[in-house]
Order: structure tokens, then C-alpha cells, then sequence
């Protein structure tokens, strides 16, 4: 595949160096300077792409580096959104986050002068010195609104509540893409929990208790996406990855995609899906046969970043032609089943266990695809 996503591909965050970690530290604490962190973020993601090159991909990320979540950063950043301090945080698997979510203040927009513009100018560059494509990730809107909370809308700003923001929050994602398309963009993904969670009785009884219809949500949800998505120029890719939960090598969602599937695949405009399958909490690969014959792509998350246990390649391959029963393996790719930080915690693996990972994906895809 010359076009993206490709046939050995990644979801985008890498673990933090020590160096980057520590100025972060010291940047919270006062020690050093905006410039100073930005310093020491530029030479982190600099031997980031190196490496991504050396690894043999085609494309590079950031690895999220400017960013302490891989959600909240970029909501904090809309005009009318603030990020705040809760009772509670998301709770994983015997653990919690931060204490974090989103309130919606005023009217939601995406600024001529979001800072999210310069981190894609960033990684536009270094990726393009290494001959590399620059794969750009953002969150998706349905998290914003699966994850919010009742009595976090400003009613003065949407009297309306939940429906009244969905018009400005479908506008501030078409602005987003646009600026960053005309910034050179060419490969984007929007990160999504929301449609996992759909496929989980428990988040699904959660979100009803934080005001949400669930009745009709994935239609509503892929009416949303579409929105964003129509009219987006022929030679820009946009992904979503379909995440679990990703948070100190914990998990949040369990359920196969069977009931989210079709109308994931078959019904919103995504150009390609990041599937998460390095668990029996994924399901079978039966759901795949809702992938419409054509140019969409299903790409494969059959390697693990939670541990650093190394899988067997002969497995992987065996894995890859049990998906293709149901999906066609021209359409199909390869990738980690995650970011390997989605949070600047990061999962509890080695740095050099991360690497042989995604070494890996380049030598699967190699064997599987030539």
C-alpha cells in the first residue's frame, strides 16, 4: 500500500524519554520555561522520527510528546472548553486517572491560533527531512460528548445542553481539519473510545447515569463523524482508532464489535479503521465482514502494547489470515493494538521493549504483504 494507512502502520504515542519526563517535571514545578520544555520536546521527537525511520516505517508521529493526555490537551484547546478538576477520574481496571474532565464554558471553537497547529508544523517538517510521511492524531468529537459530565454545560453558552453544542462541535472539528490541511496535513486520525464503549453493557449503563441517550447513539455518532468528514479533500486520509482504554497498560472496555460494527465500517466516512484485537476482550474477527469492498481499510491491532511480551510472528500471520476470512487482506494492515502512552504515564513496558514491537509490525507486514 502507497497510501495510508499503511500496510504497517502505528496509533501514535510513544513512551516519554527520561530526559523529556524530567523537563516536563521540572516545567509543572516551575524550574524551567516554556521555551526550555519546547527545547527539550524538539530533540525528543527528532530522535523519535529517526528511530521511526531506522524501524523501517513509512510514516511518523510526534508520540504525542507536546502533550500530557491523548484527549484533554487538545479539548483544553477549543475556545469554550476547559479542562477541570472533577471528584473522581476514569476508573480502569484497578486504577484511576487524574481527577480530569470537560466543561463547556462558551461557545465551542477551533481558533486561527490553536497550539495544536505549531505540534503538526513540528512533526510536518521532521517528518518530511526523514522522507517520511507525518501522521497527525487528534481526539474524536464523541468523546468530548461521551465523556461529559451532567452539569458541565455553561447554560447561559447552549440552553439547550447536550444537542445544542453538537452544530458549533461538528464546525470547530471541520475548522480544525481544514487549517491543518492547508498546513499540509495529508494523514490524520481521530482517536475514539466512545465506539468500544458501545460495545460494553457497563460503560453503556455508565454513560446513561451522566445524562446520556444511548438509544440510536452509533447512529448519531456516525451522523456526526460524516458531518466533519464531508467534502474533506480527495487526497486527505482520515483514520479513527478505536480504543479500549489505554492507561498505565489497564483497559476500561470489553466486548466484540459486532454490535457497533456495521455502522462503524459501513456507515461513516472514515478512510480506515485501528482495530484493537491483541485480546479476547476484542471478540472474533467475524464483524470485519461489515468492511465495504473498496478503498477503506481495517488495520489490525494484533500486537500488544500493555506488556512487553514479545508474540510469536508465525501466530501474528496466522491471526492475520483468520481476519482475511472475513475481511479482504488487500484491505487489511498491521499495527500496535495501541498507543504505547497514551497518557505521559506511559504503559509499563521497556523503551527497547516498545522498539522490537514495532520492529515487528515492519517485519510481519513484510512477510505478509511484500
Amino acid at each position: 500500500m502507497n497510501a495510508a494507512p499503511y500496510r504497517a502502520d502505528l496509533v501514535g504515542s510513544f513512551l516519554r524519554p527520561a530526559p523529556l519526563a524530567d523537563a516536563r517535571r521540572r516545567f509543572a514545578d516551575g524550574g524551567i520555561g516554556a521555551d526550555e520544555l519546547r527545547a527539550v520536546e524538539d530533540a525528543a521527537i527528532a530522535d523519535l522520527v529517526a528511530r521511526q525511520a531506522a524501524s523501517g516505517l513509512r510514516l511518523a508521529t510526534d508520540g504525542e510528546f507536546g502533550r500530557s493526555w491523548w484527549h484533554f490537551d487538545f479539548f483544553g484547546s477549543l475556545e469554550g472548553v476547559d479542562i477541570v478538576e472533577l471528584d473522581h477520574g476514569i476508573q480502569f481496571q484497578g486504577v484511576q486517572t487524574r481527577p480530569r474532565g470537560v466543561h463547556i464554558s462558551g461557545p465551542i471553537g477551533f481558533g486561527a491560533d490553536n497550539p495544536f497547529l505549531a505540534q503538526f508544523v513540528r512533526i510536518r517538517d521532521l517528518a518530511a527531512a526523514a522522507g517520511l510521511a507525518a501522521k497527525f492524531t487528534i481526539p474524536a468529537p464523541t468523546v468530548l460528548d461521551f465523556r461529559l459530565e451532567q452539569g458541565h454545560i455553561d447554560p447561559v453558552a447552549y440552553p439547550g445542553g447536550r444537542d445544542a453544542i453538537v452544530d458549533d462541535l461538528v464546525q470547530a472539528y471541520r475548522d480544525a481539519v481544514s487549517a491543518l490541511y492547508a498546513l499540509g496535513a495529508r494523514y490524520l486520525q481521530f482517536d475514539d473510545t466512545a465506539w468500544a464503549y458501545l460495545c460494553s453493557a457497563e460503560e453503556l449503563e455508565k454513560a446513561r447515569a451522566r445524562g446520556i441517550d444511548t438509544d440510536g447513539i452509533a447512529e448519531r455518532y456516525a451522523d456526526l463523524i460524516n458531518r466533519i468528514l464531508a467534502d474533506q479533500p480527495e487526497d486527505l486520509t482520515v483514520t479513527t482508532h478505536v480504543c479500549r482504554g489505554n492507561f498505565r497498560s489497564t483497559w476500561v472496555s470489553s466486548g466484540g464489535y459486532e454490535p457497533i460494527a456495521e455502522q462503524l465500517l459501513a456507515g461513516t466516512d472514515y478512510d480506515g479503521y485501528f482495530l484493537e484485537y491483541d485480546s479476547e476482550r476484542a471478540g472474533g474477527f467475524e464483524p470485519l465482514r461489515f468492511l465495504p469492498a473498496g478503498p477503506k481499510r481495517v488495520v489490525l491491532g494484533l500486537i500488544t502494547t500493555k506488556s512487553g511480551a514479545f508474540e510469536d510472528p508465525a501466530v501474528i500471520r496466522g491471526r492475520i489470515a483468520d481476519a482475511a476470512r472475513f475481511a479482504p487482506l488487500e484491505q487489511l494492515a498491521l499495527s500496535p493494538q495501541c498507543g504505547f502512552a497514551s497518557t505521559e504515564e506511559g504503559n509499563l513496558l521497556s523503551e527497547e521493549e516498545q522498539w522490537a514491537k514495532v520492529r515487528a509490525v515492519v517485519d510481519i507486514a513484510a512477510e505478509v504483504w511484500g
